[in-house]
């Protein structure tokens, strides 16, 4: 990231580290930290292509989408047995626990997992496990959103859905994700479909590297109820219109834009457009071990870069989690007060 312009004022960033949030986009491969991949590797017996942790964060030099994407991928190998998912979800939840988020809706890819002979259920298992824990030791409470990979075709995606179905009570929804161009979201039309029928709720990724085009896409094509970034929907005031006047939640990613390369600095970061027109935007952290900061690193480096941010802005975005998250609605409430008493006293309005 960049050097920031502007430091927050004391009293804003500790409003940003303490009001309750929810985290909207969060992969749960990309939270293996070099620590824990090196761990893994050694309790399974697999060899890296890196002789230390070190050289491992030095490869952190993404030009795009697709070559962060080989490294992720090349990380998640890593993961081979049930205490492998479920340590690596409890690392993220005490993380998550800190930066006070309440409520996670957290996105996993099993088919990074099952083409290594990896059984659906053992990365079920592990992530569930977790999901209780957390919610008991921790008090965050989550769900699980099952994405299929975008650059295998649909027929895989359909063999995924039926490997999920014995476990569908565990699974909140379904989502979309890995390389995005070439890739439009009009490809899955038949597997959402099935999912909708199912009862899962549906989120896709579009207008990261893509183009607006495939926001419009996943919104008719595959019904999607929240988009996952959605920050080139600027290029079309006609689908701004449309996500404002449907309140359609986009769970924008900052620090994952920026090293990826779709924004060139945090200061040229378009997250205070989105909210100036009036849009359901949310702060997320995407993969943060692979793009520098959990949540509230998100929040703070958005804070500083732009310094037209404040108090209001910051009140406008935990809230939009909380209203954008399908937990229910008596948790929603719950929640919304715990932020109205961290915002006390302050003009939010």
């Amino acid at each position: 990231m960049t050097p920031s312009r502007t430091v927050p004022p004391p009293h804003l960033a500790t409003l940003l580290q303490a009001m309750p949030k929810a985290e909207l986009h969060l992969h749960i491969e990309g939270t293996l930290e070099p620590e824990l991949i090196f761990a893994l590797a050694r309790r399974n017996g697999l060899g890296l292509p890196y002789p230390d942790i070190d050289s491992l964060r030095r490869a952190y030099a993404f030009q795009d989408l697709q070559s962060f994407l080989d490294l992720y991928y090349a990380g998640a190998a890593v993961l081979q047995r049930e205490e492998d998912f479920y340590h690596m979800a409890m690392a993220y939840f005490r993380r998550a626990a800190a930066d006070n988020v309440v409520h996670a809706e957290i996105f996993f890819d099993p088919q990074t997992h099952t083409v290594r002979g990896v059984e659906f259920g053992t990365v079920i298992a592990g992530l569930d496990r977790a999901r209780r824990d957390a919610r008991d030791t921790l008090g965050v409470s989550s769900e699980l959103i099952m994405c299929f990979l975008r650059h295998l075709p649909q027929e895989s995606a359909f063999e995924t859905l039926a490997a999920a179905l014995p476990y569908r009570d565990r699974i909140l929804g379904v989502g979309l994700d890995s390389g995005e161009v070439g890739n439009p979201p009009e490809k899955f039309t038949e597997v959402f479909r099935r999912c909708r029928e199912l009862g899962w709720r549906t989120v896709a990724h579009a207008g990261e590297e893509g183009p607006a085009s495939y926001i419009w896409s996943a919104l008719r094509d595959l019904k999607a109820e929240r988009i996952d970034h959605g920050v080139r929907c600027l290029d079309d005031p006609r689908l701004v219109a449309h996500l404002a006047e449907h309140r359609i939640p986009l769970t924008v990613c900052p620090l994952s834009n920026v090293m990826l390369k779709v924004y060139p600095s945090m200061e040229r970061h378009t997250l205070a457009r989105l909210l100036e027109a009036g849009l359901c935007v949310t702060v997320n952290s995407d993969d943060p071990a692979y793009f520098g900061g959990y949540v509230n690193r998100n929040y703070l480096a958005c804070f500083e870069a732009l310094p037209e941010l404040g108090a209001r802005d910051a009140y406008r975005l935990a809230r939009n989690s909380l209203d954008a998250s399908f937990a229910p609605e008596t948790d929603k409430q719950a929640w919304r007060r715990r932020l109205d008493k961290a915002f006390d006293g302050i003009p939010t309005g």
